[in-house]
């Protein structure tokens, strides 16, 4: 099914809704713990997640073959599902697209260090799965059974918004009912730190202010988040408890400002809004 094509015929652009929301950052786990962190910024030192316990998502095996930043993409993923309510999905028609900077940093810096210090053999097999930036949307494909598209964009800072959008067109051009778009990344660690500093790229106060006439630099972080997106006829017809958050759809145009028709196989680049008479969305105080 070629990109555009819906599965009873052309489909020129669907609007498409969000409905789930997860976040594991570095104010806590869950989008309350997030809002709640951006309203009254006082976290000072290391940006870490404070609470992420692996355990709760995934068994011993399964950690150790997952890299951090792969854990919290599944964990974010995994929340936003539950945010969403039971989706009754086709697995065919639903997809993932996570946006990613590095992949599995913390495992390139351990595998390199047993290398150089105890020699080949003692290389995990794992090594190759676990550093590659598609490890994030495969294994959160694999754990839901969803057999759509999955990919992983790297595309620096842009990445994660990057995601978001591809994962809009997928729903908007009919391609998928569901998908997830999100972006991940666990990367604290000397090496990284250092070569960010050697940049002068970090704050030398520690705050992150990119939009301040005083700032100096940004500060690292690790952390996931992840959009639920539907179809927006398919989710506001079940009652599953859970509301529309807001929408993503064809940009509305008129005859003097219509744009040239888009090449052929790309979907309708999306426009956010809030949609008409729906309450917008307010974290939990």
């Amino acid at each position: 099914m070629r990109l555009g094509q819906g599965p009873d015929g052309p489909v020129a652009g669907r609007r498409v809704a969000v409905t789930g929301l997860g976040a594991v950052s570095c104010c806590g786990i869950g989008i309350e713990a997030l809002w709640e962190g951006l309203c009254h910024p006082d976290i000072s030192g290391e940006r870490r997640i404070p609470d992420f316990d692996p355990s709760v998502w995934f068994g011993p095996k399964e950690a150790r073959r997952l890299d951090r930043f792969a854990q919290v993409g599944i964990a974010a993923s995994d929340l936003a599902l539950a945010d969403a309510g039971e989706l009754s999905a086709d697995p065919a028609r639903s997809g993932v697209v996570f946006g990613v900077g590095v992949g599995g940093f913390h495992t390139f810096v351990e595998q390199i260090t047993i290398f150089l210090e105890k020699g080949a053999k003692r290389v995990s097999p794992f090594f190759v799965p676990m550093i590659m930036g598609n490890a994030a949307p495969a294994n959160v494909s694999m754990r839901f059974g969803w057999r759509g598209p999955s990919e992983a964009l790297v595309t620096a800072c842009a990445s994660g918004t990057h995601a978001i959008t591809n994962a809009a067109r997928l729903v908007a051009s009919g391609r998928c009912d569901v998908a997830i778009g999100g972006g991940t990344e666990a990367a604290i660690n000397d090496v990284a730190i250092a070569a960010f500093a050697n940049m002068t790229a970090l704050s030398t106060t520690g705050e992150s202010r990119p939009f301040d006439a005083r700032r100096d630099g940004f500060v690292m972080s690790e952390g996931a988040g992840a959009l639920l997106l539907e179809d927006w006829d398919r989710a506001v017809s079940r009652a599953r408890g859970s509301t529309p958050r807001c929408w993503a759809g064809p940009a509305r145009r008129t005859p003097t400002t219509s744009p040239p028709p888009s090449p052929a196989g790309w979907g309708p680049s999306p426009a956010w809004s809030s949609p008409s008479k729906m309450p917008a969305y307010r974290p939990p105080t």
